[in-house]
């Protein structure tokens, strides 16, 4: 099977002109979020936990309203999603 990668670009423009980040493999405390059904309702609450390894981030082209110093400085406070068997590999 072949994987295709698509082009990644953004339509809107926030504070921050978009820009792209290469992929990377690196370790750090990361975030894990999960919604948890409130019983006897319709409502979900986060739930969330973190641990640290290594594991990759794919090439990402994105524009946001806060700064580059704080998208590098807060990345290790983002929620991740990875595949805890390979969280180094990409899956498409």
């Amino acid at each position: 099977m072949t994987q295709r990668s698509s082009s990644q670009t953004t339509e809107g423009e926030g504070r921050e002109p978009q820009h792209t980040h290469k992929e990377t493999v690196h370790s750090h405390d990361h975030y894990h979020v999960s919604h948890q059904h409130k019983e006897g309702t319709e409502d979900f609450e986060h739930r969330s936990y973190w641990h640290t390894h290594e594991h990759n981030h794919a090439p990402l082209t994105h524009s946001h309203e806060h700064s580059k110093q704080d998208e590098e400085q807060q990345h290790g406070k983002e929620a991740h999603v990875h595949d805890h068997t390979a969280p180094t590999a990409s899956h498409n």
